[in-house]
């Protein structure tokens, strides 16, 4: 039975719905993933290109004794925009649906990722050079501010309510892949070629990969529709009456869930940046490792984590989404010093300190699409999302390799990045003790999820 509105007769838009999403069928969810995971990719592989060739970035647009900090540099400013990006594509994204602005937002992550390519080296136009890179750098994270919260939050509307984590995984598995095919073309690129010749204009290559990766990303989105969820309250009028009526309706009555998503994520990023992003630079300059040592490592790594992630996306639809985090953020904090320790033992243990923290990381990754849309209602889904999201990582998650690496430089403590991470779980414990439980949980209507909604005015 339907419950009762709150605005008034044939306004079931107004509460949260009891009926379950439907299976949409796997056509339909084959290309719902494939559009979403598409553009995580492409954002991934942009990241994990700059991570795996910040050897070469700095020989060529930041030289000098401070060279590596420049190249840190450059990739936090990406996130000074992501806020804004976030604030400005996320109530779009609620006002005229969620295709529209993926579609966008791929072409202009990978447009500005290609262009890197063309950039001449500091020894051909001087300062210019570092500055067309940090510009391209605040275009990409001003993209990239629309287009994660959107992709979560369309593959989760689109997935049925009791297998939102499995099918929501699989955008965590683009994450990764992207990452881990980034990873791989340097590796190509470095076996194929000199190393005079990977410096000169061999580190170019990966960039311009990017380009096709968005066209067939802004391919596959164009063909999908908008999600169910989404369709549902627009045809009854429900979506906001403008992008700013959107954006004052999410800050004044959803403050709280904002709070708790943006605790969770300082957790989620300092581990993913620490890990995924710094951790090249952090094997290479201070544990003495070689370049393609350091690749291999993180490219194993990384397709172990591939493997594992939809098994931890299935596990969370039965087990909850809090037991998940708590495990992860629980077996991070007392892993952190001891696996990071074992990393400077060797290659070998490099390798498996680096695989146990990445599968204790998981469960926060395999869980992120499921999770954190549920926090919110359908007409400000995308954008508390991705206001809450790209704060906490601009300002956490963007700057952990700068703050690694400019803490291991001063001090010459190399177990920071561990106590780093250790503080970023602690908050991430704090903010999941107040986050409810949405496992299983409808999406539909414009309450929170898995809450009642207000009582009728009079």
């Amino acid at each position: 039975m339907r419950e009762s509105t709150t605005y008034g007769p044939e306004s079931p838009t107004s509460r949260n719905s009891s009926d379950a999403v439907a299976d949409p069928g796997r056509r339909t969810l084959r290309k719902a993933i494939a559009g979403s995971a598409m553009g995580n990719a492409t954002e991934w592989y942009d990241y994990g290109v700059y991570a795996t060739t910040a050897t070469y970035l700095t020989q060529n647009f930041f030289p000098g004794d401070l060279g590596s900090l420049g190249t840190m540099l450059g990739f936090a400013i990406s996130f000074v925009l992501r806020p804004l990006g976030g604030m400005i594509w996320g109530p779009l994204g609620d006002r005229v649906g969620r295709k529209a602005v993926l579609a966008t937002t791929i072409l202009l992550m990978s447009g500005a990722t290609a262009l890197i390519a063309l950039i001449p080296s500091h020894a051909s136009i001087g300062i210019f050079a570092p500055i067309l890179l940090i510009l391209l750098r605040v275009v990409q994270g001003f993209s990239t501010g629309g287009e994660y919260g959107g992709a979560a939050t369309f593959m989760a509307e689109c997935a049925p309510d009791d297998k939102r984590g499995r099918y929501g995984s699989f955008l965590e598995f683009g994450t990764l892949g992207g990452f881990a095919a980034g990873t791989a073309v340097v590796m190509l690129c470095e076996l194929l070629l000199t190393d005079d010749e990977m410096a000169s204009w061999g580190w170019r290559i990966p960039f311009l990969i990017a380009l096709p990766l968005g066209l067939v990303g802004w391919y596959l989105r164009n063909r999908l529709d908008d999600s169910p969820v989404f369709d549902e309250i627009d045809s009854q009028g429900a979506t906001p009456d403008s992008v700013l009526s959107g954006l004052k309706d999410l800050i004044t009555n959803y403050w709280r869930p904002i709070l708790i998503l943006t605790g969770m994520v300082v957790a989620l990023n300092v581990v993913n940046y620490t890990l995924l992003t710094y951790q090249p630079t952090y094997l290479e300059s201070t544990l003495g490792l070689s370049t393609q040592s350091t690749t291999i490592i993180i490219l194993v790594g990384e397709v172990v984590m591939m493997a594992c992630i939809p098994f931890f996306g299935r596990w969370s639809d039965s087990l909850g989404r809090k037991p998940m985090w708590w495990a992860s953020l629980i077996g991070l904090f007392v892993a952190a010093v001891p696996m990071y320790w074992l990393m400077a033992q060797g290659f070998v243990w490099a390798l498996v300190a680096f695989a146990v923290l990445g599968l204790l990381y998981l469960p926060q990754l395999a869980t992120i699409s499921a999770t954190f849309p549920a926090m919110f209602p359908t007409q400000v889904r995308y954008a508390g999302f991705a206001i809450g999201y790209n704060v906490s990582t601009a300002v956490f998650g963007g700057t952990a390799p700068l703050v690694n690496d400019a803490v291991i430089h001063g001090t010459g403590w190399n177990l920071f990045p561990a106590v780093y991470m250790m503080g970023a779980c602690v908050v991430g414990l704090v903010s999941v003790a107040f986050l409810k439980e949405t496992a299983g949980v409808s999406l539909r209507g414009t309450s929170i999820p898995g809450e009642e909604p207000a009582p009728a005015r009079i």
